[in-house]
């Protein structure tokens, strides 16, 4: 599959952020460069794991140009390259049960954390 472009920044009290400019909402972050990269690595599959399952195109990667002129990109401290996971096989919807608050919890993270419920789960359940 390919790979796309993740900015990186950070402020002076914060963890290395990691945003993707051809995937809006697509953040993750880590104490160290090496595991920022990692992360990044991770949130960025759960995302497009999110998205195949949502039935939503994935997008062709932005050339590197193009990034850096991003509204993302503003205050960038580095760019790194992220190789989006190659499929594993198809996509399959699975049913849940839970109770409906713990639904609201998840759901409510989610969107805190700018993903939606499949890509949230997943990269939870995953360590992302």
């Amino acid at each position: 599959m390919a790979s796309y472009i993740g900015i990186i920044h950070k402020d002076a009290d914060s963890d290395f952020g990691v945003s993707f400019p051809d995937f809006p909402g697509c953040v993750t972050a880590g104490k160290t460069l090496d595991e920022a990269g990692r992360m990044a690595q991770d949130a960025l599959a759960g995302h497009i794991a999110g998205m195949v399952e949502d039935g939503e195109s994935i997008p062709a990667p932005m050339p590197l140009e193009q990034a850096q002129t991003h509204d993302f990109a503003e205050n960038a401290q580095a760019f790194i390259v992220v190789r989006a996971p190659e499929s594993e096989g198809r996509v399959v919807r699975v049913n849940i049960t839970l109770r409906e608050a713990d639904l609201r919890r998840i759901d409510e993270a989610a969107a805190g954390a700018k993903q939606n419920r499949s890509s949230y789960m997943v990269s939870r359940a995953l360590g992302a």
